[in-house]
């Protein structure tokens, strides 16, 4: 359907006389007439009674001038909307985090930032690591902030974002006291911290008795069964840390399982809005 013929429409309606509202609509009657003729056929209804001068509405046409005049309406309040959008945006931070982190890191850090960076509007995005992955490179959002092995390069990094230490985390094998030996409590492969586990110790767990005995891509959802006795899990020392202290959880296996891990602020790599910059520029004066 071409809009235009809305206005056709609300013409003819307004007069009842195709000559006067191809006049109006600069056209000549015939081309006038095969628009209105156009609108009905994707209608699929008659809009005006022809057998008349002037011609009327229909009912159906009765009851379509209403829409119309909103449907001309709406479109005509696009542009402006999209360009109030567009202003709100701009000033508008835009943040993925993982799990993990929104609920434990996230709201302090941001908190600390302000000094520097100022108050203003913010969406947050809490999701697995590999969806916000997706969301930068997508340029759905303007940052992200992950965990990531301490000094590697991979991941976001790799993909040629630049990234800034924010905070330090260490990622623990807890299990709780009791618990059987070798039942792993495995994050999933869209998991960030799954996938700093797997590249630290895969290979070895590998070799090990060890036996995944569940999965999941929450780091919440993996406290849970630990604190329940049913395995062991790596998590970051930020969310277990009262569980260890009351002897809830405690922390097992060799030294070298227990993982540290950094907490990074990545951005996208293209140019931002001067509000995004300044948030960036902060957030590396900040950085620890």
């Amino acid at each position: 359907m071409n809009l235009s013929w809305l206005e056709d429409f609300l013409a003819l309606a307004a007069t009842g006389n195709f000559s006067r509202a191809a006049e109006e609509r600069h056209m000549t009657q015939p081309a006038f007439s095969r628009r209105i003729r156009a609108l009905e056929e994707w209608l699929g209804v008659e809009l005006f009674d022809r057998s008349m001068q002037p011609a009327r509405l229909t009912a159906a046409g009765d009851w379509f001038r209403p829409q119309a005049e909103e449907l001309l309406a709406r479109v005509a309040r696009v542009p402006g909307e999209a360009r109030a959008f567009a202003e709100a945006d701009a000033s508008t931070l835009r943040i993925a985090a993982t799990h993990a982190l929104s609920f434990t890191f996230v709201p302090g850090w941001l908190q600390a930032l302000e000094p520097q960076a100022g108050r203003g509007p913010i969406r947050l995005v809490s999701d697995v690591l590999q969806r916000c992955e997706a969301l930068l490179a997508q340029r759905q959002v303007q940052f992200v902030i992950a965990h990531a092995p301490a000094g590697a390069g991979g991941g976001l990094a790799a993909a040629g974002a630049p990234s800034v230490r924010i905070g330090q985390d260490l990622l623990l094998p807890v299990q709780a006291p009791g618990a059987p030996e070798g039942a792993l409590l495995q994050f999933s492969d869209e998991s960030g911290l799954g996938r700093i586990v797997r590249q630290a110790l895969g290979a070895e767990l590998a070799g090990t008795a060890a036996r995944p005995v569940f999965t999941a891509y929450l780091a919440s959802v993996l406290k849970s069964m630990a604190l329940e006795g049913r395995g062991l899990a790596w998590l970051p020392q930020s969310i277990v840390g009262e569980e260890l202290a009351a002897g809830r959880l405690q922390v097992s296996g060799p030294a070298h399982w227990r993982l540290p891990v950094e907490i990074r602020l990545y951005r996208d790599a293209n140019p931002l809005g001067a509000h995004a910059e300044a948030f960036w520029a902060a957030a590396r004066a900040l950085a620890c």
